[in-house]
């Protein structure tokens, strides 16, 4: 049987959730079956070390430039496919908005299926035109794609009502995470840190980003160490805002209890170990940090943002979800100091949650859609 050829295109697959996700899909989609090929812009990122060898990979450029978007923009989307990509493949999917949409939007080859991934909401104009010319072009490209895929069910609508009208199949894929990789390098010893017994420890696994709130995580912890409640805070991940939280940390004596762990090749050991895993997002997609974190049992308390109540539950049932603001982290962490017999409820009902979001069920899920694709063109 001749195998489908499949491409996904990416900017980089840099220390980011979907680029890490992006790795999981395509290591574990049938390889008797497809032809799998992973294409950055930008040759660079930690997670291409861990592709495995049947994946094919090529890239464009070896480094990433300042003011790529606005070069890119100068070319119409039909030229950057048959300079980029050239080759055809069956199906070709954007794994990310912006450039990456536009390019394969512009595809010539008429067979060629076209799927495009909405990961993060999108708040305004702006962000939805993100890496396009303007507004009318980001909607003209979107609709000449066969499918639009979105990886929570409340991304879906802040991307839809962006568009005046919709041409392709609109679907919800899950985010594909290694659940037995995971659990088997959480069980990994911690050596370089020490999690304190007579404290709740929580821990966070993200880009240091605005978007991230960690600002305003550091404001919250100096409210509850101020209150008295006793708790250290592990943060794994880089970016462009460490240095500015650091200074905050130094200036109120906090150093000694917030922490910067920096990027961690198994962080699942230390989300393990901790008592309470912490998102402080003003925005996500679908939150591969807390996937993660449920697969690994630790308790999860969060932001309402995108995809938290399809993870968590709508009432709590699976972990804490509180209004996105500093009295609502506030108030959510805080009642994870209190109560150990919390703690220990939840990390019963992660490990319970975790069950929904299988790696057999979320690939399962992906190839089906690419079957469908591939039977409309038959017909």
């Amino acid at each position: 049987m001749e195998k489908t050829r499949l491409l996904f295109l990416i900017p980089n697959l840099m220390h980011g959730g979907a680029e890490k996700v992006l790795v999981n899909l395509v290591n574990n989609l049938d390889k008797e079956r497809y032809d799998i090929t992973v294409q950055t812009l930008f040759d660079v990122g930690v997670h291409k070390k861990s592709i495995l060898p049947h994946v094919h990979y090529k890239s464009v450029f070896k480094h990433q430039f300042k003011g790529n978007s606005h070069v890119f923009a100068c070319f119409s989307p039909r030229t950057l496919y048959k300079t980029f990509i050239k080759e055809k493949y069956d199906i070709a999917v954007a794994y990310l908005e912006g450039v990456a949409a536009r390019i394969i939007s512009g595809c010539p080859y008429s067979e060629t299926k076209k799927v495009a991934f909405i990961h993060i909401e999108q708040t305004d104009e702006k962000v939805f035109s993100q890496g396009f010319k303007n507004i009318d072009e980001a909607r003209a490209c979107y609709n000449k794609f066969d499918t639009i895929a979105f990886v929570s069910k409340t991304v879906e609508p802040t991307f839809t009502k962006y568009m005046d009208e919709i041409k392709p199949k609109l679907c919800v894929k899950y985010n594909v995470n290694e659940v037995e990789k995971i659990a088997e390098k959480a069980k990994e010893e911690v050596s370089d840190i020490v999690f304190e017994k007579d404290v709740v420890n929580f821990v966070s696994v993200a880009k240091i980003i605005p978007a991230k709130g960690y600002d305003r995580l550091a404001r919250v912890h100096k409210r509850l160490l101020d209150a008295g409640f006793k708790h250290k805070i592990y943060i794994l991940g880089v970016g462009e805002q460490q240095a500015s939280i650091e200074k905050y940390l130094k200036e109120n004596l906090l150093e000694n209890s917030f922490f910067f762990l920096g990027f961690r090749d198994n962080p699942y050991k230390y989300v393990q170990k901790a008592d309470v895993y912490v998102c402080s997002s003003y925005k996500e997609g679908f939150s591969t940090a807390v996937t993660e974190s449920l697969i690994v049992g630790t308790p999860v308390v969060t932001t309402l943002c995108s995809g938290m109540e399809e993870l968590l539950g709508e009432n709590n049932e699976y972990g804490i979800i509180v209004e996105s603001s500093e009295d609502g982290l506030y108030d959510g962490m805080k009642r994870m100091i209190e109560s150990r017999e919390l703690i220990a409820h939840y990390r019963e009902k992660a490990l319970l949650r975790a069950e929904k979001f299988s790696r057999l069920n979320t690939v399962r899920a992906y190839e089906e859609m690419f079957d469908e694709l591939l039977c409309k063109e038959q017909v």
